[in-house]
């Protein structure tokens, strides 16, 4: 809500403040004493129309200013602007207009369109006046507050619109898409079919590249490698003729266990059989080593071979992922988009009768959120114009008009019934008006005062 605004130099106003209570406010006064400034100031911090001649004589500009208690909504347009509310959580919204007819909007300190002002506005300024109120000036408050009267009766049937309607868009979409875009999405499907063909001539595995790169490193080093197993087997075990300048560690530790029993000391027996765990370990690392030896492969064909697959998969990764899961994964998605393009005349002729099938749906509840505003409409009018002979205006009525909104047959959401194209708007395409015969030719978004024989049309 507005809970503080500050006019300068409007009109007959030089400088003035104004502090709104919770609730209504009425403003009363005589004749010139500025009533109709205070409504042009809550225009202007609207985002309504900025004039010149409002400024006063002698004054360069005119500034409004205004303190607004922040809801959700207002929050949102302040976050999305760009615009920070002060410290009690107020937002200040500002209106400059020159002299010279130059106008300039503020909110939170931070420069804005004109436009931000308005959305703003539309949750937290309701202005009552004899000849003014701003939110019926609004063609979607003009439509929600028929649809507030009329209750379940537009609500639901207007439900089940919105989620038919949601579904038509999206299929509609979609067939222009596929239709529009045929030649890119079938070199699309070109691009994805060659790469499963050439991941799928290829086969890689999970985890394969790595796999092989430890396989080419081993049979690339194998001398090297059998020359250090062989070392160390030769100096655990000793050489296969039993070489005496060969010392082995088996052979050493057997001797030094040898003397230590032989010295018949119990710490020295105690030892020995420490020393008889180190040698049953060491029995078991020569055993190691010796099926090592047997099982290292030193053939060149195989190394060749190896090779030779790892250019295969690099190929692959150079072009899809950085490893070969990377590519299976790629693989996997290609399959998904693939499935996903169909421009064939079979699949654009299935979305089309779909998206016939919807439309017919989406007029059927169209219709019944017409009727059903029609006959609310009737309602309402019936209902106000027995509200102002309450108040003293016997011969004043209020007609309420529900028409439909053509479209153009361009239009995202024309919809063709019967003769017509009509627009499939969120709000269905019907729309309320009230306003005088006179009037209504001229302008739907303008309501006049009612007087006898007068209707308003929005």
């Amino acid at each position: 809500m507005l809970a503080e605004m500050r006019i300068q130099g409007l009109g007959v106003i030089d400088d003035a403040t104004l502090e709104l209570d919770p609730g209504l406010t009425v403003l009363t006064g005589e004749t010139g004493a500025g009533k109709t400034m205070v409504v042009t100031g809550l225009t202007l911090l609207g985002g309504g129309r900025a004039e010149a001649s409002r400024v006063s004589d002698g004054a360069r500009r005119a500034v409004v200013e205004g303190r607004f208690q922040a809801g959700p909504a207002a929050l949102a347009v302040a976050d999305e602007v760009g615009a920070d509310p002060d410290d009690d959580g107020t937002i200040i919204a500002a209106r400059t207009v020159g002299s010279d007819g130059r106008s300039r909007a503020h909110l939170g300190g931070r420069s804005v369109p004109v436009g931000v002002l308005s959305r703003l506005a539309e949750g937290t300024i309701a202005v009552h006046g004899q000849n003014d109120q701003l939110r019926l000036l609004r063609p979607a408050e003009q439509r929600a507050l028929l649809d507030r009267f009329a209750g379940d009766a537009v609500g639901v049937p207007l439900e089940r619109y919105r989620a038919v309607r949601a579904e038509w868009l999206r299929v509609a979409a979609e067939l222009v898409e596929r239709r529009d875009g045929a030649r890119r999405l079938a070199q699309e499907a070109d691009m994805l079919r060659h790469g499963l063909t050439e991941i799928a001539a290829v086969d890689p595995q999970p985890g394969e590249d790595t796999e092989l790169v430890e396989l080419a490193r081993r049979l690339a080093a194998a001398d090297d490698l059998r020359e250090a197993a062989t070392g160390a087997q030769v100096a655990l075990v000793g050489t296969e003729d039993g070489d005496p300048d060969v010392p082995a560690a088996l052979a050493l530790i057997g001797d030094a266990r040898h003397r230590l029993a032989a010295a018949g000391d119990p710490q020295l027996t105690a030892m020995d059989a420490r020393l008889g765990e180190v040698l049953a370990l060491l029995a078991d690392v020569g055993t190691e080593l010796t099926g090592y030896l047997d099982r290292l492969d030193a053939d060149p064909e195989r190394l060749a071979q190896a090779l030779s697959r790892q250019a295969e998969l690099k190929a692959l990764t150079r072009k899809y992922a950085a490893d070969i899961d990377g590519v299976l994964a790629w693989a996997e998605e290609a399959k998904e988009r693939l499935a996903g393009i169909d421009t064939s005349d079979e699949a654009l002729a299935a979305l089309a009768a779909r998206r016939d099938e919807l439309a017919v749906e989406l007029a059927g509840h169209a219709e019944a959120v017409t009727a059903a505003r029609t006959e609310a409409a009737a309602r309402l009018a019936k209902g106000a114009t027995a509200e102002l002979a309450g108040l003293a205006m016997p011969d004043a009525r209020l007609h309420v008009a529900v028409a439909p909104r053509t479209a153009g047959p361009d239009a995202a959401d024309a919809l063709r019934v019967g003769p017509a194209t009509l627009a499939a708007g969120a709000t269905v395409w019907t729309r309320w008006s009230c306003g005088s015969s006179r009037t209504a030719a001229r302008s739907r978004s303008r309501c006049t005062r009612a007087r006898p024989g007068a209707s308003c049309r929005g």
